[in-house]
């Protein structure tokens, strides 16, 4: 017979769509405390729309990514503590070694509420989602930090995480990911040679457009 929860423990649960109001208001957090509130794109209905839920009640929206959300315990010992009030999340997607032939997870967000750091909760977290990708037998749990941000990747190093000095992160966003699908990028244009090496870049395609690009099969 299993036994019941600890009331005075926190618990951590797959976000349902009724959460979508705390995880917006979380984001929002998370933004202000990086100072960069004015970049937020997301809203409710964008949440609603692109992540995976648990429990939706009939829906069948697969999603893009999932939320896990920390609860205070049902029994609080901080007598300042609401029960059950939601404390922290952490949001994040499946992704693939291709050598392993092994999915994964990569955390994309970690955040706890000022009120209720130091209390181990970021830990519990991560922990969580270590025992995710076991379950999924999945080969490695990964995510990014800023290399200024020390306190966090002390952290990080005394939970086993490791830095990928080798590795350069790269992204393509915004306009310039629509002028890539579109072939419109300088490299594709002009036929542009790497200044290091000589080495092509891609050939002058002057007449690319969307139509021209190979389809992806199945898609």
């Amino acid at each position: 017979m299993a036994s019941l929860p600890d009331p005075e423990q926190p618990t951590i649960t797959v976000a349902s769509r009724e959460d979508v109001p705390e995880i917006f208001a979380m984001i929002k957090e998370l933004a202000t405390y990086e100072n960069a509130l004015d970049r937020v794109e997301a809203t409710e209905t964008s949440l609603r729309r692109t992540l995976s839920f648990e429990g939706s009640h009939g829906h069948t929206n697969p999603g893009y990514a999932k939320a896990l959300l920390l609860r205070l315990p049902v029994s609080p010992l901080n007598a300042a503590d609401t029960p059950e009030a939601v404390a922290g999340f952490a949001l994040y997607f499946t992704n693939f070694s291709t050598w392993r032939s092994k999915p994964g997870i990569y955390l994309e967000d970690l955040f706890v509420r000022g009120q209720y750091r130091k209390r181990g909760y970021g830990r519990m977290l991560i922990q969580a989602l270590a025992r995710e990708v076991l379950m999924m037998d999945g080969g490695r749990l990964e995510w990014s930090c800023l290399k200024s941000n020390e306190p966090s990747l002390e952290f990080y190093r005394s939970l086993g995480a490791k830095e990928m000095e080798d590795w350069v992160q790269l992204r393509v966003d915004g306009g310039r990911l629509e002028k890539l699908a579109l072939g419109k990028t300088e490299a594709i244009q002009t036929g542009r040679r790497d200044e290091r090496t000589g080495q092509v870049l891609q050939f002058n395609r002057t007449t690319s457009t969307a139509d021209d690009m190979p389809r992806i099969l199945g898609s």
